[in-house]
Formats: structure tokens, sequence, C-alpha cells
């Protein structure tokens, strides 16, 4: 039987209801005429016009596992899903043979494929032009002899440092060290 949505299904039952043929019926859903016949046929069975389980293969995880598996993928990240389905066990008590079955219970609930970028993070271009943000934004002065090795830090402490606190904070990054005042 050709897929009616539920609003169809129930709007073809209104006109069986209202003694109008079978054909007649098809003929304004635009179905075939048995297609009808078969949703009037399962009403009188089943008493609905919802669709019948339909056979397949038996999942080889438990929705709780499932919930299971994307909660330990969201703790660990870089956990692959490969390693992950090695680690679950299914039903049954047996391991999940296969990464893409955990990939897919992945991509079900919402997450995606990452790996971590591996590669320069910030070119000379972004320091400048995240240290010129620092300075307008933030309200933080500073004094560095190395900006280039000591800028990551300086934006951790201004992001996550204390703004109330007015001290200043001493950082040793190898040769350079770096103070930060915030006001």
């Amino acid at each position: 039987m050709p897929r009616l949505s539920e609003v169809d299904r129930h709007r073809a039952l209104g006109l069986l209801i209202a003694w109008l043929p079978i054909s007649e019926v098809s003929l304004r859903m635009n179905v075939n005429r048995t297609t009808i016949f078969r949703l009037r046929q399962r009403l009188h069975e089943t008493d609905t016009v919802n669709d019948r389980p339909r056979s397949g293969r038996p999942r080889c995880t438990t929705q709780r596992q499932d919930r299971n598996l994307v909660r330990n993928h969201m703790n660990n990240r870089f956990f692959s899903a490969s390693a992950s389905s090695c680690q679950t066990r299914g039903r049954n008590n047996q391991s999940i043979t296969s990464a893409i079955t955990v990939s897919r219970r992945f991509s079900t609930s919402g997450l995606r494929a990452r790996r971590p970028y591996i590669g320069p993070i910030l070119t000379q271009r972004h320091r400048h032009q995240r240290t010129l943000w620092a300075q307008e934004n933030g309200e933080v002065s500073y004094s560095v002899t190395n900006l280039d090795s000591a800028l990551t830090m300086l934006t951790a402490v201004y992001v996550y440092g204390e703004e109330t606190v007015k001290d200043t904070k001493q950082m040793a990054l190898g040769n350079t060290t770096v103070g930060v005042e915030h006001f």
C-alpha cells in the first residue's frame, strides 16, 4: 500500500464514512483504489488506520545501551566509534562487531564525526587581531616581551580570569613573563 500521510488517511476515512464509493475516494485522493480498499480493510481488522508493525532484523542494542553509548562518547569525545563498538556489549552480552552500528547510533542522537584539528591553530595575523580585540573590548593592559608565545596564555587569563580582582598575574612561558591586570 502506498504511503498516505496520517492526515490523508483520516481524510479518506471521513470520505468513506460519508458513504462515498471507494473509486470516488481514490479519485479525490489521487491514489489507486486498492489503497483505499486496504485502508478500509485495515480499519475493520484493527480499528485503527495506523501502520502495522513491520518485520525486520532485530536491533543488536537496546535503547538503554544506545543512551549509554552516547553518554560515554560525550564524556570522551576523542574515543572512536570502532573503539566504542569493541567495548560495548549488545544484547545477550555479545560485543557489537560493527563500528558502523555505533556511528549510526551517534548520528541518530545528533552527534557528528569529528577529529581533532592538527596544525597551526592561530596564524600571526590571527594573534595580532586577537590582541587588538583584547585591548579594545577587554580593558586588559599587559606587558609582554615575546607576544607570539604568550598570547594564548594571555587570552586564557582574560577569558577565564576573575574580573573583579585587581592584581597582576605573572606567568612564565619559557623565558617570557606575562603580566596581566584586570580593571
